[in-house]
């Protein structure tokens, strides 16, 4: 189900975005900055869990996740690409699912659910590094990554704008985090056996 895997084509469609950020005297860490920053926004947003407010917390997610990729792109035209600069971007985009995601949780007061979301979520990026880190290279398969994420809270996001209900007990946003909490653990199995079979 990766959306990873259409990068290469969402990086042609960046085109216009990368030359404006350029243009704007932006670098790539400014960018991440501002992404970030649009996390905690959405993240805030999400909190207050007023119809309004989810929608545009979902507004801020989809923008988080453009610029997300915006700033490598910019990194690549600028020819500024760096390990420290990858490192910035892993960093706030952890921080970034980690605050989005307590919203969630926060605005259904539900910080047991969060929680196991959030470890699903985290473990699921970090095996995405540790393979990296062993030599295999930056690792995006399995059931669920992080653009996949972004786009299901930002549809989430946007729904429950308009549907506030409950189904089986659980608000859209519920279910969402029940998803992000097997699925999460799941995808950082996937990740991990499909790494195990190439490292034994």
């Amino acid at each position: 189900m990766t959306l990873d895997q259409y990068r290469d084509t969402a990086d042609k469609l960046l085109a216009p975005f990368v030359s404006a950020a350029d243009t704007a005297g932006l670098s790539p860490n400014g960018v991440s900055v501002i992404a970030f920053g649009f996390a905690v926004a959405a993240g805030v947003a999400f909190g207050i869990a007023d119809p309004l407010w989810y929608g545009l917390g979902a507004l801020f997610v989809f923008l988080n996740g453009w610029l997300d990729l915006v700033d490598g792109a910019l990194a690549r035209k600028q020819g500024v690409s760096s390990k420290a600069g990858d490192m910035l971007d892993h960093v706030l985009d952890r921080y970034a699912d980690i605050v989005v995601l307590v919203g969630l949780a926060a605005g259904i007061d539900s910080f047991a659910l969060g929680l196991a979301a959030v470890t699903g979520v985290l473990m699921t990026s970090y095996l995405g590094t540790q393979i990296q880190a062993v030599g295999l290279g930056r690792a995006y398969g399995g059931l669920v990554g992080r653009a996949d994420r972004l786009a299901l809270i930002g549809i989430v996001g946007f729904a429950s704008a308009f549907y506030t209900g409950t189904i089986g007990g659980f608000t859209l946003v519920g279910w969402l985090l029940v998803f992000f909490a097997i699925i999460g653990h799941f995808t950082a199995l996937q990740r991990f056996w499909g790494a195990w079979s190439d490292l034994t």
